[in-house]
């Protein structure tokens, strides 16, 4: 059989890249999460990357929606839902809660 490494530090082969690519790992950091290659030297996460290409991913295809203007919503005015996502209001902040006091 001959295998070929894609991790030497902790003996990740193609095969188990390619596996985790398969069960939904979409990015270097998506595979380290479930197999630690890339995360000691960092040396084959160039080769991850090249492996995992820009292919179908359906949460890269999510990314790329909310990033494009208009999409934060199916009504096209780029207007969000949910608390905080009114005009003029920060992310994060929702209307009606008082801030504490600075000291």
């Amino acid at each position: 059989m001959n295998r070929v490494y894609v991790c030497s530090c902790f003996g990740i082969t193609e095969k188990q890249v390619k596996d985790h690519a398969d069960a939904g790992a979409c990015t270097p950091r998506q595979i380290a999460s479930a197999c630690k290659a890339g995360t000691d030297c960092g040396g084959c996460v160039r080769a991850i990357q090249a492996m995992l290409g820009r292919g179908a991913c359906p949460r890269r295809e999510l990314l790329d929606r909310k990033r494009m203007p208009g999409a934060a919503d199916d009504t096209g005015t780029g207007a969000g839902t949910g608390p905080g996502t009114e005009p003029g209001i920060a992310p994060g902040m929702a209307p009606g809660i008082p801030l504490p006091d600075a000291a």
